[in-house]
């Protein structure tokens, strides 16, 4: 039996990994402090006896008495509602203040550590699609800086811990993810068309809708982690996750209208600063490497979310 430490574990992407290692026969501690997760989220395995919740801040550093063979580092605000403002701050301490932690762990344990970094490293994209060799475009000092350049640091932190304190690390750089244990607030696209197509409110673009994002369902990226953790050591990455399918925002409003509300409308509100105007994965390395690509297209993927969110509402 391996085991398995996930922070971030009541978060969206965090509880549906959980879940899926805990059905595999694994045993896993969860870490979160409950910012952005939920509880529900984990309702299914949380009297599991492979399952221990640990409620605690990465910032501070975690002490495990049991042997840990692998660590998946998912604990971080990530959507603009969450890491903008007055937690732009406590974001970048996560980053980094949270992954050196967890780094030490790893260190101590001799374990594998997964850092969940993101396609935000690559700002206003210089290339199209994006690959692993872009170094990317970010503005530092803007109000999405806490997490780009925060997550950007981490990444850098873990090959330094590889170089010099030959800790076993694997980075995934996470493009945009849907599905079932989406925070309705944490006002990501998906979720904000959705809710406000159910409650009979008209959908929200920023700017005029061209900009574009590439959609993933949570299932195949949580096969993707998976795969990447327990690939070879020698390849840590890093390795983009994400669905190469592009879509301008106004086609994801008119798929979703066409679902909940037919006649519904559409209004357009000024673009977020820096907000990228295109985002697309190369997964070339990922197929080659891990043997993965997504399977779940977009409409079934917004049906399975749509399904989900009607059971919140």
């Amino acid at each position: 039996m391996t085991s398995i430490l996930i922070t971030g574990a009541s978060g969206f992407l965090g509880s549906n990994l959980t879940i899926r290692l805990i059905q595999e026969g694994n045993r896993v501690i969860g870490v979160d402090n409950n910012y952005t997760g939920r509880m529900s989220n984990l309702s299914r395995i949380i009297n599991h006896p492979n399952f221990t919740f640990i409620e605690h801040d990465i910032i501070e550093p975690l002490t495990v008495d049991e042997k840990i063979d692998q660590i998946y580092n998912l604990a971080c605000p990530a959507s603009p509602v969450a890491y903008q403002g007055k937690h732009a701050i406590l974001t970048t301490k996560t980053c980094v203040y949270g992954v050196i932690n967890m780094l030490e762990l790893a260190k101590k344990h001799q374990a594998t550590l997964l850092q969940a970094s993101t396609s935000e490293i690559y700002g206003e994209p210089l290339e199209h699609p994006q690959q692993e060799s872009c170094r990317g475009n970010v503005n530092p000092i803007g109000i999405r800086s806490c997490y780009d350049e925060g997550k950007r640091c981490a990444e850098s932190l873990c090959f330094d811990y590889m170089r010099q304190e030959n800790v076993s690390i694997k980075i995934v750089r996470i493009f945009n993810t849907y599905g079932p244990h989406m925070d309705p607030n944490d006002g990501r696209v998906i979720s904000n068309f959705i809710l406000q197509a159910l409650r009979g409110e008209d959908l929200t673009i920023y700017g005029d809708g061209s900009q574009t994002r590439s959609f993933c369902y949570v299932d195949d990226l949580i096969e993707g982690i998976i795969r990447m953790m327990n690939s070879p050591r020698s390849f840590c990455g890093p390795v983009n996750l994400g669905n190469p399918g592009e879509f301008t925002v106004q086609e994801l409003a008119q798929k979703v209208l066409a679902r909940l509300r037919p006649n519904g409308k559409i209004s357009y509100q000024a673009l977020p600063s820096d907000d990228p105007t295109r985002r697309r994965p190369d997964i070339s390395l990922a197929k080659e490497k891990l043997g993965w690509q997504p399977q779940v297209a977009l409409d079934e993927g917004l049906d399975k979310t749509i399904a989900y969110f009607k059971t919140l509402i």
